[in-house]
C-alpha cells in the first residue's frame, strides 16, 4: 500500500506553526493545523520520514476514518466500515487509548470510547473468523477526535511517544520535554553559525537537540516504531528513508553548544546524554564528549550558575528553561533567580535570548519585556516562551 492519505502530527500546543515548517521542508503538503495537531498528506515513504526526522511533533498518527456521526448508533457504523484488516494484523488485539470530543452531540467519552472499540472488534472478528480480539499482548491503539460532529478515528504509529529519543538515559528532577525544547530551538532563529548556551542545562535536553539539529541528526534514527507491527510496514521504505536520512549526519559541520548548571549531578547526566544520542543515531560508539569530532568545538558543560559564565567575542543564543519553582524550589525562589538572569546582558552583551517559563510575569522580575511572547504547553504545564533579540 503505496498511497495513506492523511497522517496527523501531535504536537504542543503553540508548536504547531514549527511542526508545519517541518513537514514541509519533508517535502509533504500540510492539510491543516491547529490546537496541538497538524494534518499532512503522506505516503508510506512520508510515514516513515515524518516518525524518524519531525523534532518537535509528539506523536505521528494515521487517519484511517473521518465521518460525521451524531448520534452512537452512526458512530457504530462509521467505524464498522472501516477496513481494519488491511492495517491490523491478525496477532494483535485492539485498544482504544483516547477520545477527546468538543462541540458535538456525542459528548460521554467513555461510551464513545467502548463503541469505537466494540464496533472496530467486531468487523475484525468476522474478517479473521473469531470470537473475540486478544486482550493481552500487542494492541494497535486508537485516538477518537469528535470536533462539531465530525469524527475522526486515528491509528497510532509510534508506539512510545517521539519525545522518547532513548536518549536520556540519566534526567535530571525536571526535565524538559525534548519535543518543546526541540520546538523552542527551531523557532528562536537559532542556526549552527551561532554559539548556544544554557544556564540551566539540567540534563542537557537543549544542548543536545540543538547539537542533533545541527548536524543534522534525526532524533529518530536510534529507535523502533507502533508502525513496524502493522499491515502499513514496508521494510524496504524504512531501510531506506534511514539510510537516506543517516547519510545527512554531518559532525564535520563546526557548532558551539553549551551549558552550566548548580548541581554537579545534572552536569553528568547532561554530558551522558549528549554520548547517547550520538550513538543511537549512528548505531556506533560515540566519540567522549571531551574528544568530539575535531569541529566540535564546545562550552564546558560545568558546575555554575548563569553568573559564572561569560561570552567570548561573536554572536550567539541563550535558550534555557530556568526554574518554575514547582518540582525544584518555591515560586518566591524562581522569581529571584529571573531577577539575578540579568547579568545575561553583562556577559553576553549582544546575545539573542529565548526561554520557557510557566510565569505569566517573567518579564517584571527580569527587568525588561520580551520583543515576543508565544504560549506553549510544556507537557501539562501552561508555559510561555519569551524572546529577546538583543541582551
Amino acid at each position: 500500500m503505496s498511497m495513506v492519505d492523511t497522517a496527523v502530527a501531535l504536537c504542543a500546543v503553540g508548536a504547531e506553526k514549527t511542526v508545519s515548517n517541518e513537514i514541509r521542508k519533508l517535502g509533504l503538503k500540510v492539510l491543516e493545523s491547529g490546537f496541538g495537531r497538524v494534518l499532512f498528506k503522506t505516503n508510506v515513504s512520508g510515514l516513515y520520514r515524518s516518525l524518524m526526522a519531525l523534532r518537535a511533533a509528539d506523536r505521528v498518527l494515521l487517519e484511517v476514518a473521518w465521518f460525521e456521526a451524531q448520534d452512537f448508533d452512526a458512530l457504530f457504523e462509521g467505524v464498522r466500515h472501516q477496513l481494519w484488516e488491511e492495517y491490523i494484523p491478525p496477532h494483535m488485539g485492539l485498544k482504544v487509548a483516547k477520545v477527546r470530543t468538543n462541540r458535538s452531540a456525542l459528548k460521554a467519552e467513555t461510551s464513545v470510547q467502548a463503541v469505537v472499540h466494540k464496533a472496530a472488534a467486531e468487523r475484525l472478528c468476522v474478517k479473521r473468523g473469531i470470537n473475540r480480539l486478544q486482550e493481552h499482548g500487542d494492541m494497535a491503539e486508537l485516538r477518537v477526535y469528535i470536533e462539531k460532529d465530525k469524527v475522526s478515528v486515528l491509528l497510532d504509529l509510534c508506539g512510545e511517544p517521539l519525545f522518547k529519543r532513548g536518549y536520556r538515559a540519566r534526567g535530571g528532577p525536571a526535565p524538559l520535554r525534548e519535543t518543546t525544547a526541540a520546538a523552542i530551538i527551531l523557532g528562536s532563529g537559532w542556526r549552527r553559525k551561532f554559539s548556544l548556551y544554557d544556564p540551566f542545562c539540567g540534563c542537557g535536553t537543549i544542548a543536545v537537540e540543538a547539537a542533533m539539529y545541527a548536524w543534522d541528526m534525526a532524533p529518530g534514527l536510534g529507535r523502533h516504531f507502533a508502525l513496524e507491527q502493522l499491515l502499513l510496514a514496508d521494510i524496504g521504505i524504512q531501510r531506506n528513508v534511514r539510510e537516506e536520512l543517516l547519510s545527512k549526519v554531518d559532525f564535520s559541520r563546526p557548532v558551539r553548544i553549551g551549558g552550566s548548571d548548580t548541581d554537579a549531578a545534572s552536569v553528568a547526566a547532561a554530558n551522558s546524554n549528549m554520548e547517547k544520542a550520538i550513538a543511537l543515531a549512528c548505531g556506533e560508539a560515540p566519540p567522549a564528549f571531551d574528544s568530539p569530532p575535531p569541529s566540535f568545538k564546545a562550552l564546558p558543560m560545568h558546575e555554575a550558575s548563569c553568573a559564572g559564565v561569560s561570552a567570548e567575542a561573536g554572536e550567539g543564543f541563550i535558550i534555557t528553561n530556568p526554574p518554575y519553582g514547582h518540582r525544584l524550589g518555591d515560586t518566591g525562589t524562581a522569581e529571584k533567580t529571573y531577577a539575578e538572569m540579568g547579568c545575561l546582558a553583562r556577559n553576553f552583551p549582544g546575545w539573542k535570548l529565548a526561554l520557557i517559563t510557566d510565569h505569566p510575569g517573567f518579564e517584571s522580575f527580569f527587568g525588561r519585556k520580551a520583543d515576543s511572547c508565544r504560549e506553549i504547553t510544556n507537557g501539562a504545564i501552561r508555559s510561555y516562551v519569551y524572546q529577546y533579540e538583543k541582551l
